[in-house]
């Protein structure tokens, strides 16, 4: 277990008393770049005034995200984009408290942009800027506020499952600033194994929507994959992928249409054995430390089946789940504001010189 109690030095982060953060409805401009989606949001408190997303099609045809065409999207997107989460708050830049922004981790080049275009406003409108870790971000989006929602929250102590295309973690939260993480992947994250099937199976860039889709009408039970055994809360699922290659391997042998005549089937089995690996640490890190608040974050966390398995579980075991909605499951700039609204009010600014991080694979960094 790791306590994260020098992301401060990491990111050479400081308390600066010169700025005002004890009013509780601080105007908070959060940016978000750390990988294929631009995105800007304005928060006054915790309330949600704006949030803004452009996302980039031109990585579709590859299969993948392409850092470089991902930074130029960046460079010609996040203009328009936080101009546009200004308007549609109501308030003017004058308004604004502080900036926060994604320092990693997350691609470089695209880290890079949101960086420097959140020091050139900071510069320009004499706002400090507060440096915001993208995973933090994930976990803490669950303390968002919409007028007129139930606006349910976890209480602290909590445990958050972070499942996503980089980063599986459980991560143990004693508060707002304040993290222990308590399971990590030792090798591959969930979302690099469900990416890895959709690529197998051909079903384009992003793979997981389609897994998901196509999982709902197959038969879970139908196909068992190759499960990991490793000691503890930590994960591995470099295992399941090699299985599920070698599978597909043997069945096409036999039958070469074997993918297209089984594809729901495959899907919903193999999706099956990932939230089975998922669920089998997390039940375990509750019994461990007897914490019965549980919140799942970050892309994977769209996955319907593992949004039902985890409200299940809860319903069995008694547990508090908070599931959040669909729109602050992938990269946005809500979470950041947030996380750079808890920062403030702790005193923590940001340097101009700071750079981005782009490794800063956990949030111990």
């Amino acid at each position: 277990m790791r306590n994260i109690d020098n992301m401060e030095q990491k990111f050479n982060t400081v308390k600066d008393s010169n700025y005002s953060a004890s009013k509780e409805d601080l105007v908070i401009l959060g940016i978000e770049s750390s990988c294929d989606d631009t995105s800007a949001a304005v928060i006054r408190g915790e309330y949600l005034l704006s949030n803004v997303m452009a996302s980039q099609d031109v990585h579709r045809q590859y299969g993948g995200v392409i850092p470089e065409l991902a930074s130029r999207a960046h460079q010609q997107n996040i203009l328009p984009v936080v101009s546009q989460a200004i308007k549609q708050a109501g308030i003017t830049f004058d308004d604004i408290d502080a900036i926060g922004f994604t320092r990693g981790p997350g691609l470089l080049g695209s880290l890079l942009v949101g960086t420097s275009f959140a020091k050139g406003l900071s510069l320009s409108i004499d706002k400090p800027l507060v440096d915001v870790n993208h995973l933090q971000g994930h976990i803490l989006s669950h303390f968002l506020k919409v007028e007129g929602r139930d606006n349910r929250a976890p209480k602290f102590p909590f445990l958050a499952l972070l499942v996503s295309g980089g980063h599986t973690q459980i991560v143990r939260v004693d508060d707002y600033l304040k993290f222990e993480i308590l399971g990590h992947t030792i090798d591959d994250a969930v979302g690099e194994a469900f990416d890895k099937c959709a690529k197998l199976l051909s079903l384009g860039y992003p793979g997981g929507p389609v897994i998901d889709r196509l999982a709902k009408e197959g038969n879970p039970d139908r196909f068992r994959f190759s499960k990991p055994h490793i000691q503890g809360l930590n994960y591995s699922f470099s295992g399941i992928k090699t299985s599920l290659l070698y599978f597909l391997r043997d069945q096409l042998k036999e039958n070469p249409n074997f993918i297209e005549e089984n594809k729901n089937d495959i899907c919903a089995s193999f999706q099956k054995d990932l939230i089975d690996i998922l669920l089998d640490k997390l039940i375990k890190a509750v019994k461990q430390t007897g914490i019965k608040e549980v919140t799942i974050g970050g892309g994977v966390s769209a996955n319907s089946a593992l949004r039902q398995r985890i409200e299940n579980e809860g319903i069995k075991r008694g547990w508090n789940t908070y599931i959040p909605e669909l729109k602050f499951t992938t990269d946005n700039a809500a979470m950041i504001a947030i996380t750079a609204l808890y920062r403030f009010k702790d005193g923590h600014t940001c340097p101009l010189e700071a750079a981005p991080v782009a490794r800063a694979a956990s949030l111990t960094e």
